[in-house]
């Protein structure tokens, strides 16, 4: 099992120089909620392909878990079991211990996107506030030392579009609906594609940001290499603009298309999120799941 803390704060899960899980506190933070508190259930963090590889595990287990997701579609992903809820919902951050208190949360295990940075963010101070333990599940990256030169390594969004990288350039940018919109102004000196998921919000978001109809795509993944290799053929790509988004993003055939057809491919990289402990093994998660619920 593999689980990192952040800093030195007495987490109580701790990665032991064997590799293997030590405990170090009993509570999170090394704090016991309050006395009389009543904590039942996990609150999953939801929307992306590990979080329902989570899910299924957790169904064959009783132990209570929320599952929260931003779109009708989503829920779909999810097993139909009698322990598991899925809500679909977008949390207002404002209103989060709220909802904890609520849903009667005593583990958040946070298995959101990695650019899901602000319900990271509000769940770790919610957690911190209610003495909720919490625990970040990351996607693996994909390994960097295969990189090929065509593949540029960017800190953040406002490094892209403050500098020269899409001038000229018939690009496509695969990254979601919501950073569309700081590329408005690129629109009339480079010629702008957009790869969305197939919503009514993120094409009105498209729309808004100047692309038009002619240079949006609708397409859920995951892509085929073949089909990722045919839409950048078919649009005469010559830059491609992604997120660090690991395998379950597709980051890894959008870095070997790079390679194949010589195409530049700018990779943002994740958002720096001081997680308070994390993981990328399941069974660490599910120990974690376990051991504060103990059902």
């Amino acid at each position: 099992m593999t689980l990192k803390n952040a800093g030195d704060s007495p987490n109580p899960l701790l990665l032991a120089p064997s590799g293997r899980l030590r405990q170090r506190s009993r509570f999170a933070n090394g704090v016991a909620p309050p006395t009389g508190t009543l904590r039942e259930r996990i609150w999953l963090i939801g929307g992306t392909k590990e979080s329902r590889e989570i899910a299924i595990a957790l169904s064959q287990t009783n132990l209570p878990c929320t599952i929260t997701v931003t779109t009708e579609p989503a829920r779909s992903l999810y097993p139909s079991a009698s322990n598991l809820r899925v809500l679909v919902t977008r949390l207002d951050i404002n209103q989060l211990e709220k909802f904890l208190t609520d849903e009667k949360i005593g583990a958040i295990l946070d298995a959101s996107h990695p650019y899901a940075v602000e319900i990271s963010t509000g769940a770790i101070a919610s957690a911190n506030q209610l003495q909720i333990p919490y625990l970040r599940y990351e996607r693996l990256s994909v390994d960097t030392a295969k990189n090929s030169s065509q593949i540029i390594q960017l800190d953040s969004f406002n490094t892209l579009i403050n500098k020269d990288y899409l001038q000229g350039q018939r690009a496509l940018l695969i990254l979601g609906y919501r950073p569309l919109p700081l590329f408005h102004n690129w629109q009339d000196k480079a010629t702008l594609f957009a790869r969305i998921l197939p919503s009514v919000t993120a094409m009105e978001a498209a729309i808004a940001a100047g692309f038009t109809p002619d240079r949006i795509i609708a397409l859920r993944p995951p892509v085929s290499a073949n089909l990722e290799k045919a839409l950048w053929e078919q649009w005469q790509i010559s830059l491609v603009v992604t997120k660090a988004s690991g395998t379950p993003g597709g980051e890894d055939i959008k870095r070997t298309i790079a390679a194949e057809l010589g195409i530049p491919l700018i990779v943002i990289n994740r958002p720096k999120v001081d997680y308070p402990q994390q993981t990328s093994d399941l069974s660490a998660a599910l120990e974690f799941c376990h051991q504060y619920l103990n059902n």
